[in-house]
């Protein structure tokens, strides 16, 4: 068959000719399709920020008969590489592609398709005897520039009036690698703190003033884990999981609130009503009361043009199921599932994607 259908099509197909050979289908649940056809296998590589989610997803969507999805979490910037390269089916980014990436994916296999798949919170985890840590975009500007050197600093002294804050060294800790974690954490730290901007900028990959580099979120998180007077910069759930305090954050609107699913949400609630064309959308510093002001999104990256019927279909079935059921496991995981209105746009985009010139 020449043609690409839906697996449940395919597998009737195998049932009424069972000498006859089968493509185009993601599923293997029966026996004999599993006889005719071998089953498809995706490779993807990419954001730390999304592996507790994709581990669950994936996962579920093998055994509801899905296809075999191997997910290496390496960095938003390294999936982005094995993507450009060929080496991967689809990459998973914290950040949309740049111009310069663009133009480079362009040249190695045509137009990418950004799939926004999730919403989540960046923890500020900290090791210190002290609960409840507040603190603000300058002071943890300062922090990161190499400006505030000792937890007991004026500057957050004056944030936590009557909490002891203990004469520790500060221990910055960072991403190694380029990192999607990185672009939404230094888009913040440029929002609101000009010095930052002029300095060192927003990007997946910066010139770190100061601090330890480690690779992923598994290494930062591990590293403020066993460092006193650590601090780094990770996805939720990497707090959540390791039992790491997360500092308060003052948000735009002056209301100190702690990383939360629904802070995440409430950030990206205006970033879903007035998403751009091509779903690059970044809201760091929200407005409203209760918005986290360090969140985003994530985006699995496809080619528009795939070259293979089977594998096109596969990854058509796959991000499909990613964007609508597989946000069932969302909220437990610590990310906010997508609103609605972000899931009919990637719909659209999914649909863009064709082989041989057809949907």
């Amino acid at each position: 068959m020449r043609k690409l259908v839906f697996a449940a099509i395919l597998l009737a197909f195998v049932a009424c000719k069972p000498s006859e050979t089968t493509t185009g289908t993601t599923e293997t649940s029966s026996t004999a399709a599993t006889a005719t056809a071998a089953p498809v296998r995706l490779q993807g590589a990419g954001s730390t920020f999304d592996t507790p989610l994709f581990s669950k997803v994936f996962d579920a969507y093998q055994k509801q008969g899905g296809a075999e999805v191997n997910y290496q979490s390496i960095g938003s910037g390294g999936g982005v590489q094995q993507l450009i390269k060929g080496v991967v089916d689809f990459g998973a980014s914290d950040f949309p592609l740049n111009d310069e990436q663009t133009k480079a994916a362009e040249a190695a296999g045509g137009p990418v398709v950004h799939v926004p798949i999730t919403m989540g919170a960046v923890s500020i985890g900290y090791n210190l005897p002290v609960d409840g840590l507040k603190l603000d975009g300058p002071a943890l500007a300062d922090i990161y520039l190499g400006k505030i050197t000792k937890w007991n600093d004026r500057k957050i002294a004056a944030l936590n009036p009557g909490v002891k804050l203990p004469d520790t060294a500060v221990a910055v800790v960072h991403r190694a690698e380029g990192s999607g974690t990185t672009f939404i954490f230094t888009s913040y730290l440029a929002a609101i703190s000009p010095e930052w901007k002029s300095k060192v900028g927003a990007a997946g990959s910066v010139q770190w003033p100061v601090g330890i580099g480690a690779k992923g979120s598994e290494g930062v998180s591990g590293q403020v884990l066993n460092t006193p007077g650590g601090i780094g910069y990770f996805e939720m759930a990497y707090a959540n999981q390791n039992h790491i305090k997360s500092a308060l954050l003052k948000n735009a609107d002056g209301q100190f609130v702690a990383p939360s699913v629904q802070g995440a949400a409430d950030a990206g609630a205006g970033a879903a009503a007035n998403m751009p064309a091509d779903l690059k959308a970044v809201f760091v510093n929200a407005a409203g009361p209760t918005s986290y002001p360090i969140a985003g999104f994530s985006w699995i990256i496809v080619f528009q043009h795939q070259k293979d019927a089977t594998k096109g279909q596969a990854i058509v079935n796959m991000l499909k199921y990613v964007v609508h059921d597989g946000q069932q496991f969302a909220q437990a995981l610590d990310y906010a599932p997508l609103p609605k209105p972000v899931q009919d746009l990637d719909d659209k985009a999914i649909a863009s994607i064709t082989v041989g010139g057809q949907p």
